[in-house]
């Protein structure tokens, strides 16, 4: 797609909805390692900005996991031609030395991303998927999920926003 239809998504399609989530952001983090009650819990800081003319979006953020400091960074776009978003993401607890690569299935109007990583002891690969909803101007919620080798969901992080 050309710049024209870039134009009519920033004046008031997807990126316009991506650019309402620019900001800083503080909120509560919980991870899970398995069904229950969270394994770890902190305050989370967050600021996200809008880059490349509305663009993409670039997600920085702090915080606490195992009484250690946790940082990360998300790339956030939504690719008009392909009609998904897209988010490359890493962090200094989750990811290791690795970047996440994330894709929305075409036309699916929810910011819901699907990734994947391998276990580490040469077995199949895990799922990831990292669902963003913004429910007004001043709450985002983040959640992530993940997905066993065959099949079954559950949330293993969840961020609760509120703009600063």
């Amino acid at each position: 797609m050309g710049r024209k239809e870039f134009e009519v998504s920033l004046a008031g399609g997807v990126h316009a909805q991506l650019a309402r989530m620019a900001g800083q952001w503080q909120g509560r983090f919980r991870l899970w390692f398995e069904p229950g009650e969270p394994a770890e819990h902190s305050v989370q800081r967050g600021s996200i900005r809008v880059l490349l003319g509305g663009r993409v979006l670039l997600h920085e953020y702090s915080g606490h996991c195992g009484g250690e400091p946790m940082e990360g960074v998300a790339l956030i776009a939504h690719h008009l031609d392909e009609r998904r978003y897209e988010s490359a993401w890493a962090e200094s607890f989750g990811t290791g030395t690795s970047l996440m690569f994330s894709t929305s299935t075409p036309g699916d109007p929810r910011l819901s991303m699907l990734g994947s990583y391998a276990d580490g002891q040469g077995g199949p690969r895990w799922g990831w998927r990292t669902a963003i909803d913004q429910p007004d101007d001043d709450t985002l919620d983040l959640r992530m999920y993940n997905i066993s080798p065959t099949g079954e969901e559950a949330l293993a992080v969840e961020v609760n926003y509120r703009r600063v």
